[in-house]
């Protein structure tokens, strides 16, 4: 069997599942809709200024995360804004 390389978060995850509980069927339910709505499927190329995204890539790594990750969030933060 192929061993699947896990990211910092999926490995931290992996080390602690004895600490999560079960959750009702409802509640399940909520957590799956919410992680299909954020399921990314579709991809994206664009060209951007690179003092932007050096920018970018600076206010992620100060959060912790991917650059690619933060631009998705931003994204999907306009996308849903109203």
């Amino acid at each position: 069997m192929r061993r699947v390389k896990l990211t910092k978060e999926e490995q931290a995850l992996e080390d602690h599942i004895e600490e999560f509980v079960p959750v009702s069927g409802e509640e399940f339910n909520e957590i799956a809709k919410a992680l299909e709505t954020r399921k990314k499927d579709a991809v994206l190329n664009i060209r951007v200024n690179k003092y932007d995204l050096v920018s970018i890539k600076q206010k992620a790594a100060k959060l912790g995360i991917r650059y690619q990750t933060f631009i998705s969030e931003i994204l999907h933060k306009v996308a849903q804004a109203q």
